[in-house]
């Protein structure tokens, strides 16, 4: 505890830290909520494959001196609907399209910023740099969030109807492909929030640790929902403070706190007497 009252001097909480949260929290709500969704719909790679995009695109953005979120959002947001085209029409599955996008916007970005040698620059989007956040980078993740929450909350039982059933949403009269698009777009945005936070390689991580350890724990989707929201905060803000204690990255601190999560989730599940016992 020692360093970490070294570390958190006034000055460096407000110009460092208090970014950092604000941004970490905002991305966790949307992951956590988003995640619901996409492991109840079997397609959690979906965050998989645009972190990849979105890491190759924003390699792009730096090599030729664009700014690299402001691109890097609609790109991702058109990759979400291919992708969501392809798996719908195409004799491609689902997860054979991801898996050539991911592989095919990762090379790009690596050739890109290995040609433009800023390699070393664009490493924060690979693993997550949180705390190295401008402000401006905070406003705009800030904003983004703020929109997908509402958004979310707007289409809360449109988003349920189409998560749990498909067919039963269709047969009701619901739009089931808009539906599913503004879920995909929805995902894009924060991946995209999420990457300076977590890093391309372990942002999809942050979506589905939370879903699966409440769905350990509670059976309805509401009840799932609101475990989820708290468990990702709660784990970003033990995962955050730990990194400061020992040093080292945020985002893998976050990602362990979440399994060690997940860990006592599923042997509290285990341990529960069944129904009916």
């Amino acid at each position: 505890m020692t360093r970490l009252a070294e570390i958190l001097t006034p000055e460096y909480v407000s110009v460092i830290l208090l970014p950092a949260l604000i941004a970490g929290v905002a991305v966790s709500l949307c992951a956590s909520l988003l995640g619901v969704s996409l492991v109840l719909k079997r397609c959690s790679m979906i965050g998989d494959g645009l972190s990849h995009v979105g890491y190759g695109t924003l390699c792009v953005a730096v090599a030729m001196g664009w700014a690299p979120m402001q691109v890097t959002v609609p790109v991702v947001i058109l990759a979400a609907y291919v992708l969501l085209r392809l798996s719908e029409s195409s004799r491609l599955g689902g997860d054979t399209a991801i898996a050539l996008f991911s592989a095919s916007a990762l090379a790009i970005g690596i050739f890109a910023s290995s040609k433009a040698n800023l390699t070393t620059d664009v490493s924060h989007y690979m693993f997550g740099s949180i705390l190295a956040m401008t402000r401006g980078d905070v406003v705009f993740s800030a904003v983004l969030s703020v929109c997908v929450l509402l958004t979310y909350l707007l289409f809360y039982d449109k988003i349920f109807a189409v998560t749990f059933d498909e067919n039963f949403a269709r047969a009701t009269g619901l739009n089931v492909r808009f539906y599913n698009l503004l879920i995909a777009v929805l995902t894009a945005v924060t991946v995209v929030l999420g990457m300076m936070m977590m890093g391309a390689l372990l942002i999809s991580s942050l979506m589905i640790f939370p879903a699966v350890t409440a769905m350990r724990l509670c059976k309805r989707f509401r009840a799932v929902v609101l475990t989820a929201v708290a468990v990702s905060v709660g784990c970003f803000l033990l995962g955050l403070l730990v990194s400061l204690w020992v040093d080292t990255a945020v985002g893998a601190c976050v990602i362990l706190v979440n399994l060690a999560v997940f860990a006592a989730a599923s042997l509290i599940r285990r341990l529960m007497p069944a129904k009916g016992q």
